[in-house]
């Protein structure tokens, strides 16, 4: 989630259509032992009646192709090759960093197709030759040699940041995903989930097919956009007073997409080695969202409390301990910008943000960093618990500073075992978000498949036993991409996003159980549902959003997941 292979307390400098409302397959349905959606009288509930609470359960790096390609009825890699793996005519295949030569083969995966650490070991010449077609993961290394790999191995990560993402997708041909990633041909893999536990919910409940990351790139920026339907500000004081190196573009190519700006030292071709460019950093350049919008966080920086993943100043400076060191050019300066959480506050609606380890990365993070065993410790294969700080949106601004605000983080910002209390004794906020810790998100380099499924599954399970079950309503879906390739166009949008497809999906008793939805949804769907059932007016990134969609000839508004729910909407 760090962006790539920056490492996690710097800036990671390094390393559609549009789909169409409505659902098809199955019929409207119950889950057993509720009450039907419908109502006694044969009438569909209102949404405020239906659904008292909402749960958004937020994992990590996967794209609807990577994850769940093969389910039935949806828009999957059945569109682009053939019962026999060969491509169809809607495949665009994948080009060299020219953009017109199309790839001979795959680039290897450089530096190997596993984690170091993971049992199962696939180097990086047993990763070479695949041709340039998507792959299933799991036996693509057999013929050089490689072993079968399952959902219990971990991959090696793969550069997923905001401007590479928009080189990647090239304006909707999706073809330069091989050429930009520094994981080579590892992009276009994918796996079997069919006996996952996920994917049995998403049978059984509702399947988005057209729901989109919120902004383009990695992990920090989408965790913002989650909240907030923006990017940070970041002051120009603290541009000259801690200096953080600016990301440098370069021309635009010739479909007037963004590129950034090449190291002399990048091979030309994908097949000789990754992309090196010359400052793919946190900061965007000035004003590159509008004239005098100043300058945005655009790719992992660090929180400036803690948990964050640079370490307090000295105590002997006077810094608190509970702020992260406010001179690093990696500590982003504390944000105040809208949230739904602030307008759900407004509102005297509930809500909280939990998040395994919470309180265990709250006591580490006043430590040095070579002291610390939660924060981004161990980030090995399967390690426990590799907190995740740029994952905790909330703890980025100033309303939840732990000094000023104690009382304000205390309310809203919990751990997962205060998650668990809530669902048991009936007392979940009305709006709750979930932050798997690094050891079960799913993100690739760090986790794996198998332990996310089980433990998003197993709160899901808690969830459906609670009291409140009943007029509940869950997302599962992921943060972004996490550098993998997805064959559906993104629909045009503004300058932040939407990024590329990824899978979600909507439980609850009154879901179009058995269907999968064809609406076209982003992230911030899940605001858009929030402010319907509360009320709230839309956020200013919301209406920009969807105002920029709508100006693309025949584009439509993001959904607000009611599609998915047997509910009438007002």
């Amino acid at each position: 989630g760090t962006g790539g292979s920056g490492g996690a307390g710097g800036s990671a400098a390094g390393g559609a259509d549009g789909g169409v409302a409505g659902t098809d397959g199955g019929s409207a349905g119950t889950d057993g032992g509720t009450d039907a959606a419908g109502g006694s009288d044969g009438g569909v509930t209102s949404l405020n009646t239906a659904i008292q609470n909402i749960v958004i359960i937020y994992a990590e790096n996967r794209t609807f192709d990577n994850m769940f390609g093969n389910f039935p009825g949806a828009h999957g890699l059945s569109e682009v090759v053939d019962s026999t793996g060969k491509a169809t005519a809607a495949y665009v295949p994948q080009k060299d960093r020219d953009g017109t030569t199309v790839l001979a083969t795959l680039p290897k995966t450089w530096g190997g197709v596993t984690l170091a650490g993971n049992p199962t070991v696939v180097t990086e010449a047993q990763s070479d030759g695949l041709a340039n077609l998507p792959f299933a993961i799991e036996t693509a290394y057999v013929a050089k040699g490689g072993p079968t790999l399952g959902t219990l191995d971990v991959t090696r990560d793969l550069t997923h940041r905001f401007f590479e993402n928009q080189m990647e997708l090239n304006g909707g041909t999706n073809d330069m995903f091989a050429a930009w990633l520094d994981a080579g041909g590892l992009t276009m893999g994918h796996f079997d989930q069919s006996q996952s536990k996920l994917y049995k919910l998403a049978q059984q409940y509702v399947l988005a097919d057209n729901f989109f990351s919120g902004a383009f790139g990695g992990s920090f920026l989408n965790h913002q956009y989650l909240i907030c339907a923006c990017a940070p500000t970041v002051p120009a004081s603290f541009i000259t007073s801690n200096t953080p190196t600016i990301t440098t573009l370069g021309a635009k190519n010739a479909k007037g997409v963004p590129q950034l700006a090449l190291d002399a030292s990048s091979p030309a071709s994908a097949l000789t080695n990754y992309p090196v460019f010359a400052h793919s950093t946190a900061i965007a350049p000035l004003d590159y969202f509008g004239t005098g919008d100043g300058y945005r966080a655009i790719n992992t920086i660090q929180a400036p409390f803690q948990p964050s993943g640079n370490s307090p100043a000295s105590a002997a400076t006077g810094n608190d301990l509970m702020y992260a060191d406010p001179a690093s050019a990696s500590t982003l300066p504390a944000q105040s910008q809208m949230t739904v959480g602030d307008q759900l506050t407004a509102a005297n609606v509930d809500w909280a943000w939990y998040a395994t380890s919470w309180t265990a990365a709250v006591a580490d993070g006043p430590k040095a960093q070579t002291a610390r065993s939660i924060i981004y410790t161990p980030s090995t294969a399967r390690g426990v618990p590799d907190f995740q700080p740029h994952h905790q949106p909330y703890n980025y601004y100033s309303r939840f500073d732990p000094v000023a605000h104690a009382d304000e983080r205390t309310a809203h910002l919990k751990d997962y075992s205060d998650m668990v209390t809530a669902i048991t004794m009936g007392k979940l906020p009305a709006v709750t978000w979930y932050k798997p810790t690094g050891n079960v998100n799913q993100h690739p380099g760090y986790a794996n498949i198998d332990d996310g499924d089980s433990h998003i599954a197993d709160l899901v399970a808690k969830l459906k036993a609670s009291p409140q079950w009943a007029h509940m309503v869950i997302v599962i879906t992921y943060d972004e991409y996490g550098g993998q390739w997805d064959h559906v166009a993104v629909p045009k949008g503004d300058l932040l996003g939407p990024g590329s497809r990824i899978p979600a999906i909507i439980i609850s008793p009154y879901a179009k159980a058995g269907t999968v939805d064809h609406t076209q949804y982003d992230s911030a769907s899940t605001i858009r549902l929030i402010e319907k059932r509360f009320g709230l007016a839309a956020l200013p990134g919301i209406t920009a959003r969807d105002n920029a969609l709508k100006a693309v000839s025949g584009g439509t508004a993001m959904g607000d997941l009611t599609a998915a729910l047997n509910v009438s909407v007002p």
